[in-house]
This record gives structure tokens, C-alpha cells and sequence, in this order.
């Protein structure tokens, strides 16, 4: 988005920050763009001030963005800091919004009241699967074989790979991963699931109907994906796939075609 388009119409906060985060890219700084997809939360919060001059007292108002990150992709980001602020004034500005300030921040960790339980499995490595990490801790996902899935479509998906997998014999059968964290460069994605069949890997995306407009960040996503070794990558839309017969037919074509 340029900064002309910037400066005739009034950008929402989530188009702010998209407009920042494609300015980065634009610029060169490919590491900090990068960082924008790893944020768990981005959020601009927005902060007024009363001051005073000779003369009479006025109202300044100044907005703040605050990045969240997993505690293990927070390392070393600071350098970054400087760059990423640079995009989000220089949207402001023609947006005519003052945004002073970028924050990075740790995930605070969801508790309850069995919070002693939950750390007790964190130092035992409890979280060494990193499976759902974005999940796990909330109760309203599905879940089947000490397994978290985020919907009731990737559950469906998830049933149907299973009876996939018990109808082949066990020296030859599917390994389902889902949710399961996939560091490639620059990113950590969390792919809806992750396959292996006879030596080689495969990728299913389960897109619902919030997936809307995001094909051009899907086809890069696809592609660092196919760069780090995965053969097959393919996405269910779930609009287009309301019957079991549809899931099991897309399940079935996506398999021959990772070993084909």
C-alpha cells in the first residue's frame, strides 16, 4: 500500500499495520518483515496526555504498537526494533495518526489455578512436542488422542486421516502431525497437519471461511514450505468440502500425489 493511498483514506489499525509491515519488506528489511508474520498479537494502543504551555493547556494524544512473541523467537529482536518503528511512523504520518513508539514483547503465559501442575510439566519438558502451542492450554478446542486441533474442521480432517491410517498395514502406514511447530528461515509456522508417507512429507492447510483474501501470503507460505524439503502441499477449503465422501476423496488424492 502506498503512501499515497495512505494519505487520501483513513486506515483501520489492522491496516496500519499491514501497510508497515509490506513498507519493510519494500524497504529491504526482509528480517523485520518476516518478524510481523511470527507476532503472535500486534496491537496499536493508544495513549492521551494533558500539557500545559504559557499560555493555555491542550490535549496530546499518541499511539503505541506492541508486538508479542513466544518466548523462544523474542531472542535477539531488538535490533529490529528501530527498523520497524521507522515503517510504523512513516505510515502514521500519511495516514495522519501519531505513532510514536514500537514495544516487543514475551506471550504471557496462560494460568489457572493448577498453575503449579502446568509448571511442573514445563520443567519436566512437558512442552518439548511444542504441539498446539497456541491451543493447548484452552479447554473449548477439540481434542482426541492427547491431540489438540484448533476447530471442528480440523478434527473432522484429523478423523479421516486416522481411518486412512489403519486401513494400511503398519510397515507402511502415515504418521499424522498436527499443530505441530515448523521452524523454516525466518518464520515458525504451525501447519495445520503435517504427514509422512513412505519417505516423504507432506503438508494439509484446513482453510475456514476467515481464510478469505489471503491467497498471495499462502502461496509464499507454500513455497518456504516446499523449500525446506516438504513434497506436497495442499488446502482443504471447508466451504467447499460440507460432506465426510468430500474429505475422505481430497485426504485420499492429496496422498497419491505425495508419492506419485
Amino acid at each position: 500500500m502506498s503512501e499515497e493511498v495512505c494519505s487520501r483514506v483513513e486506515l483501520t489499525d489492522d491496516e496500519v499495520i499491514g501497510a508497515a509491515s509490506i513498507l519493510l519488506a519494500q524497504r529491504g528489511h526482509t528480517k523485520a518483515a518476516a518478524l510481523m508474520l511470527d507476532v503472535t498479537t500486534v496491537r496499536i494502543e493508544r495513549h492521551t496526555f494533558e500539557e500545559e504551555s504559557m499560555s493555555h493547556s491542550y490535549v496530546r494524544e499518541l499511539e503505541e504498537v506492541v508486538l508479542e512473541l513466544e518466548p523462544h523467537l523474542i531472542h535477539n529482536t531488538g535490533y529490529l526494533r528501530n527498523d520497524i518503528r521507522s515503517a510504523f511512523e512513516t505510515v502514521g504520518m500519511s495516514c495522519g495518526r501519531n505513532i510514536e513508539d514500537v514495544h516487543i514483547r514475551e506471550v504471557i503465559p496462560r494460568v489457572g489455578p493448577n498453575w503449579r501442575e502446568q509448571l511442573a510439566r514445563e520443567l519436566k519438558g512437558g512442552h518439548q512436542s511444542n504441539q498446539a502451542r497456541k491451543v493447548r492450554l484452552e479447554p473449548r478446542h477439540p481434542s482426541e488422542d492427547g491431540i489438540h486441533l484448533t476447530n471442528e474442521w480440523e478434527h473432522r480432517v484429523y478423523q479421516v486421516l486416522k481411518e486412512h491410517q489403519v486401513r494400511l498395514p503398519s510397515n507402511e502406514t502415515i504418521g499424522i502431525m498436527p499443530l505441530g511447530a515448523l521452524r523454516v528461515p525466518g518464520h515458525t509456522f504451525e501447519p495445520d497437519f503435517l504427514i509422512t508417507y513412505r519417505g516423504r512429507v507432506g503438508v494439509i492447510e484446513v482453510d475456514g471461511p476467515h481464510h478469505k483474501g489471503r491467497a498471495s501470503a499462502d502461496r509464499s507460505r507454500d513455497r518456504l514450505f516446499k523449500h525446506a524439503g516438504v513434497r506436497e502441499v495442499d488446502r482443504l477449503c471447508v466451504e467447499d468440502s460440507t460432506t465426510k465422501e468430500e474429505v475422505q476423496k481430497f485426504v485420499t488424492d492429496f496422498l497419491k500425489h505425495l508419492i506419485g
